[in-house]
């Protein structure tokens, strides 16, 4: 007897290697809708030994990109929709940073699809840690064929 199929993990929609992923589980997940996931900011993380030594916090940027991460699974979900390749962020819009993170915290990132044209989606996001807000904002992204972008030419 074969044992049941497994459901495939949404972070595998997501054209990031585990090493720059900033979610490490999708915990509610309204297919191409919204989606809500965790991340535990170890400590362990390379970009924290510079950020800042004696007092690391989380970059503020890998907090934009978490809610990009998180948009991603969202809109990558919905089977009704065509998945699009080579997602990657290309806008950010009315961030605001109200707190920081420190290692063995853990956020809560929520992401929820506000609009999609074409090949543009928007997202409004929030990270959390336990009842603190500690940024929004909406995110841009785009995707369409694998082609190589090519370098401009001097």
């Amino acid at each position: 007897m074969e044992p049941p199929p497994t459901a495939p993990n949404p972070l595998d929609s997501l054209p990031h290697g585990p090493e720059f992923r900033f979610v490490d589980a999708i915990v509610e997940l309204e297919p191409g809708r919204r989606a809500v996931g965790t991340y535990l900011l170890k400590g362990s993380e390379d970009f924290l030994r510079g950020h800042f030594p004696a007092q690391p916090i989380l970059p503020a940027v890998i907090m934009v990109e978490a809610i990009a991460q998180v948009a991603g699974v969202a809109l990558q979900s919905d089977s009704q929709i065509p998945a699009m390749p080579d997602l990657r962020l290309t806008a950010i819009r009315n961030v605001k940073i109200l707190g920081t993170a420190v290692p063995s915290e853990t956020l809560q990132i929520e992401a929820t699809i506000q609009g999609r044209m074409g090949n543009l989606v928007q997202a409004a996001g929030s990270v959390r840690v336990g009842d603190r807000l500690i940024a929004e904002g909406q995110v841009t992204m785009s995707g369409g064929s694998k082609e190589p972008v090519l370098a401009p030419t001097a």
